[in-house]
């Protein structure tokens, strides 16, 4: 077995990683999904489900495969900036951020509050891009990037995505979140959308000291690597 191939059939979860969010898309331009949480006990034990699962709105584009835990040469749609697509493939769960001073009760993730000065940069020239800066402590250099504050309610709460930030490549694609979703028909830019209930027992449920990794597949591919990856077993 060549190298190549060896580190294409490894599984991308760190040894440390004892909890997984799994969101399955039926294919590449599916603009829903199902996600689920999971626990292990420790290295290649089995999965054991975390509650029901539930559904979730992903980029108006449906998936592409994006830059995270996973090899990069995979076969496939491969996520650029401002395409809508939601990135597939294995990522870190880095952060939380929210409207309120404070985290949630429960929260255990780093929480940093959302104010009215703080955007993730989605311009690929700043040297921000796929950054949270905030405008009253940096120069700009910036064309564009979201509020992490909105009017709305849907970056309320949001646990930022590890895609695209170790290290950051300009262009392919920025500011990943899980956030709430406007309803269940909605789509997004490229996050992936949680009703409230789900996203509040996430926030409860999340370790940082679990080494917490999204999973997010379309149904093919799911089945195909499930048992490399070292994933739960396909229902």
């Amino acid at each position: 077995m060549t190298l190549l191939l060896a580190l294409l059939l490894a599984s991308p979860l760190p040894s440390e990683t004892r909890q997984l969010v799994l969101s399955v898309a039926a294919g590449w331009s599916a603009t829903q999904g199902e996600s689920r949480r999971y626990e292990r006990a420790g290295p290649r034990a089995p999965w054991r489900a975390v509650g029901p699962a539930f559904p979730v709105s992903l980029g108006r584009s449906g998936l592409a495969w994006g830059r995270g835990l996973h090899p990069a040469r995979l076969e496939g749609p491969v996520k650029k900036e401002g395409d809508g697509r939601a990135p597939a493939g294995a990522f870190d769960l880095r952060l939380v951020t929210g409207y309120a001073p404070s985290a949630p009760p429960g929260t255990r993730m780093p929480y940093r509050q959302a104010t009215e000065s703080l955007e993730c940069v989605d311009d690929p020239t700043s040297a921000f891009y796929n950054q949270l800066a905030d405008t009253t402590r940096v120069v700009k250099d910036w064309s564009s990037a979201e509020d992490m504050r909105r009017d709305d309610e849907l970056y309320r709460f949001v646990v930022w995505v590890g895609h695209n930030d170790a290290p950051v490549a300009p262009g392919a694609g920025s500011c990943i979140f899980l956030h709430l979703r406007r309803d269940p028909a909605s789509t997004t830019a490229g996050c992936t959308a949680f009703e409230p209930s789900p996203m509040e027992a996430l926030l409860r449920w999340l370790d940082p000291a679990a080494r917490p990794v999204l999973v997010q597949l379309p149904e093919t591919e799911y089945r195909s690597r499930a048992a490399a990856w070292e994933l739960p077993p396909p229902r």
